[in-house]
Parts: C-alpha cells; structure tokens; sequence
C-alpha cells in the first residue's frame, strides 16, 4: 500500500465519514457536496460550520478540493485512489448476476465460443458502468486452413491466410528480389501441405523445426518467403504480439459532458482508444498484478491525458498464458465497487471460454 496511505490511516472516524460521503456523492452524481448538505447526512451530530473545519483539513491532506464553481467539495484524484485502497468495500456478485453474465457470454454458435463472447464481454462492460467495455484479444491462435500468394508487382505481393473459420486476413509483403511466380506457388503449397490446422504460434514453431526440410524442398528465394510470409502473420511489429481491440459504450462516455474542457478529454481519449500501438501496452498492464488492476487518471500512462480511468483485468488461455485483457475506462466517477467485480468475474468466464 502507498506510504501516504500509511500516514492518512490516523485520520479519526468523522474525517473518514466526511471523506467518504464526499466521494460517495461524486461517484453517484459528479457533484459537488457542501457542509450544510454533509451535516444533514452524517450520522453524528456536526454542525456545517464543524464539518468546514473537517473539510479544510482534508484539502490539506490533498484529498479534496473546492472547485471554482462551488463552495461544494470534490475529490483529488490522489483522493479517490486513498478512497478505492483504503476504503472502498468491492462486494461480491449475486448470483444472479454471475447468471446473467454467463447468460450474456454464452455463445449462441458453440463452434465459435472465444470470438461470440468477445463482442458480448465488451458490450456487456458497458452496460453496466458509466464507461465504454473494451476487450484486448491477441489474434496470434488464428487456425491456418489456407494460404495464398498473389502477385501485385514486381516487388510485393497480397499474402492472404484462411483461419479455420473461414476469417480471412490480407496483408502486403515485400518479394525476395527475383522470385517468380512458380516460386510464389510453390512457396504456398508448402505452407498448405504443413501448417493447415495449426495455430499460428504452432505455425512458427513448425517452420523453425523444418528450417532444414524447407532448404531441401525448395529454393533459397521460396525458403526466405515462406519465413517471411509467416512472420508477417504471427506479429504485426514483429513483437509477436498482433492484437485486437473492441469497444462498446462509447456513447456512455457521453453522458454528462459540459464545457469546452470535458469535451477535449473525451477527444483526446477517443485519439488514444484508436491508437493500435496502446493495445500491447494495455495488455502489459493488466500482467503487471494478479487480477483487477484499478488505473486512475494520470496514473495510468496510456490515457493520462484525457485523465481516464482504467479497470483491467487479463484472462488466460488452458496454458495459462495471458491472451487478452477485458475491462472498462470511463471518467474517474467510475462505480469502482460495482465494476471491479464484474470486470474480474468476466475475466474468469473468458479463461474458461478460452482454456
């Protein structure tokens, strides 16, 4: 835990109800709580004036502020992780809700269970918070079912691959310098006759083992294609770890947005969401810890300029290695105790759905 943490656990019993019905309305409403209205609520008698003092003390902790607007206060971002480390209770499901998360992730076509659960997983995130459901899948165990080269110049070619279900990708390569089109063929034909079946990692894994075979069937301008053709396949920024995201909600983020300030955060995070480059960075980040991480504003680096929150937890594969990440960002008013249960049993359901 944070060593301001450590230091702020001394704050006395009606500080701590002070602060966290501060927090409370910020979360339910995004307004501003003042001290005639803290009064009214507390459950021990303080007059507003008493609860002012309270309040001033707990600015100068850093844990809230007095936006211009209001004599009202609201908390500092370094408020609201003080509030989900130190206070926040993260209940568990009902059972009905695990139900009714089961019944959405269920795939109505049971042959293809991983990628119908997807948009469900994303789509269902967002119903249930304020922000938009996103959903980072690797794409490397594609099924090779068929490969093909055609020839667009003299230098590059279309390399098109047929996935086991019938998705097909396209992708431009460059040519070895000099290679024909009977070489193309035939470095397709050697793809089909030993790959078809196979993951993509499986894919690579083959090649590397039959490097020699490769030498032997075919010349050294087929032999540096097919390598080539693979490896374009298996990592886009030959990190080896091409990927995908899907985000449902956007229209949630949406909601409540005023002045020409909110309106630059929402742009700036809508530029961030379609960068592809910030998907291997997402997924690193939902590796860094076991289960839920909880990102907020500035502290998580990949949106920190729109000043969003992130709730990200990874989902595994039966090897259990890390394939993808489900989760929900949204404005730093997030229902943080309602979604991180939701976002971990959802991570859970996808494991099994890719095991």
């Amino acid at each position: 835990m944070h060593q301001w943490v450590e230091r702020m656990k001394g704050l006395d019993e009606r500080s701590g109800e002070i602060f966290r019905r501060i927090v409370d309305s910020y979360l339910a409403s995004g307004e501003p709580l003042g001290s005639r209205s803290l009064s009214r609520l507390l459950p021990m008698s303080l007059s507003p004036a008493s609860v002012r003092n309270v309040m001033s003390d707990l600015e100068e902790l850093g844990l809230i502020y007095s936006p211009h607007t209001s004599a009202g206060r609201l908390p500092t971002q370094l408020g609201l992780r003080f509030f989900v480390d130190a206070f926040m209770q993260v209940g568990d499901l009902s059972e009905k809700e695990r139900l009714d998360i089961e019944r959405q992730l269920r795939p109505s076509n049971r042959h293809l269970p991983v990628e119908s659960a997807l948009n469900e997983a994303s789509q269902m995130l967002s119903s249930a918070s304020r922000g938009a459901g996103l959903v980072i899948t690797a794409k490397n165990d594609t099924l090779v079912r068929h490969v093909e080269f055609i020839r667009l110049s003299p230098e590059k070619a279309l390399a098109v691959l047929v996935g086991g279900q019938d998705e097909v990708e396209n992708r431009i390569i460059s040519l070895p310098a000099g290679i024909t089109s009977s070489q193309l063929t035939a470095a397709a034909n050697f793809l089909n006759a030993h790959l078809s079946g196979l993951s993509l990692g499986e894919a690579q894994a083959r090649i590397d083992k039959l490097k020699e075979t490769i030498r032997a069937e075919l010349d050294q301008l087929s032999s540096d294609l097919v390598e080539r053709g693979l490896a374009m396949w298996a990592g886009d920024a030959g990190d080896g770890r091409s990927a995908q995201l899907i985000v449902r909600g956007r229209a949630n983020l949406l909601e409540g947005v005023e002045g020409a300030e909110d309106i630059e955060r929402l742009r700036l995070l809508f530029d961030d969401l379609e960068k592809k480059e910030s998907l291997s960075d997402i997924l690193s980040l939902a590796e860094g810890g076991q289960g839920v991480r909880i990102f907020i504003g500035s502290e998580n680096t990949l949106f920190s300029m729109s000043g969003s929150s992130l709730i990200v937890a990874p989902y595994r594969n039966g090897e259990n290695r890390i394939i993808g990440a489900v989760g929900v960002i949204g404005p730093t008013r997030l229902n943080y105790s309602r979604v991180v249960p939701m976002v971990d049993y959802t991570a859970q359901l996808m494991s099994k759905l890719s095991g």
